[in-house]
């Protein structure tokens, strides 16, 4: 690991929440440019990191660091790499920056390149999708991760201009069908490109899953500290903090009515915490996220799956 170029959010707050100490495992659950990895390992905490980016992990193997491990997998995979509870699990959710500020991964319609937006570098791409995928499949992708009202529109205009395989072409394909007005605040292609990545990487399901997952390797009195970006994730982390803390109303839509007898897993749930005004002057990304923690508890790790 080089001294990372990009600011690690929360990272104080994290530290704080996890509170390593020598001897300490810890996991990342999202290496990226290993920010929250080296503030535990200067603590005296081992570090396993987990990261499905191939240039995430290369990037940090090019540097022998002692008391880290690099496991090249999905976060939601962590329990098989991991033969020993642990005593903390830390999360950044979503895309990374140095993901966005490289124009050939695809994923920013600031500048132009290769419609891909795949994460782990292989499998279906942003284009793949758009090109292959029904009217009806596009615009509820747009819908449910984009919150775009005007989804059906947008997917009209995808279908009309296929085939696509750049960003430059897809975020004018948006723009047109919105209409776009240099004077507005918020660029009108932001949201179908934030739903279009969530869709290809499978991103909330891996939230899910990575939550149960750290609630399984967490050993009792073990923290959990997850950032995220947006409602979408930050409402799934804190749906499952609630209910597996017992805070869930009875009759839960979100979970089988048998859990309402399982113990709580997790305690000591506090308010979300969100970056200050010192912080927000130096990383400007820090606006939008927002950290959730806990502490495990003795309780087994409840069987039941939390919905998307």
């Amino acid at each position: 690991m080089t001294d990372a170029p990009h600011i690690p959010v929360l990272l104080d707050e994290v530290l704080a929440a996890l509170a390593p100490a020598p001897g300490d495992t810890m996991v990342d659950a999202t290496f990226g440019a290993g920010g929250y990895t080296r503030a535990l390992l200067a603590q005296g905490a081992s570090v396993i990191a987990f990261d499905r980016d191939p240039d995430a992990i290369a990037a940090g193997r090019a540097s022998a660091i002692d008391g880290l491990t690099l496991v090249h997998a999905d976060f939601s995979t962590m329990e098989q790499a991991i033969e020993t509870p642990v005593d903390g699990v830390t999360m950044d959710i979503g895309v990374s920056s140095m993901q966005l500020d490289q124009a050939g991964r695809g994923f920013s319609f600031q500048s132009d390149g290769p419609l891909d937006m795949r994460m782990s570098q292989d499998g279906m791409s942003a284009a793949d999708f758009l090109n292959t995928a029904e009217e009806d499949a596009i615009a509820d992708v747009i819908y449910r991760y984009g919150d775009e009202p005007k989804s059906r529109r947008v997917a009209r205009a995808i279908v009309a201009a296929r085939p696509l395989s750049r960003t430059a072409e897809l975020a004018t394909v948006v723009r047109r069908a919105l209409g776009h007005k240099p004077h507005d605040k918020k660029d009108p292609a932001t949201r179908t490109f934030q739903a279009i990545r969530i869709h290809v990487n499978r991103e909330l399901h891996e939230l899910v899953e990575g939550l149960a997952a750290a609630e399984r390797i967490l050993k009792p009195g073990g923290r959990l500290a997850v950032v995220t970006f947006h409602s979408l994730e930050d409402r799934l982390v804190k749906r499952f903090l609630r209910d597996r803390s017992g805070g869930a109303p009875a009759g839960s839509r979100h979970l089988p009515q048998a859990a309402a007898g399982a113990a709580p897993s997790f305690e000591a749930v506090g308010r979300a915490i969100r970056a200050g005004e010192d912080e927000l002057a130096r990383n400007p990304r820090a606006r939008s996220a927002t950290l959730r923690i806990a502490r495990r508890t003795a309780a087994p790790a409840w069987k039941e799956e939390m919905s998307v």
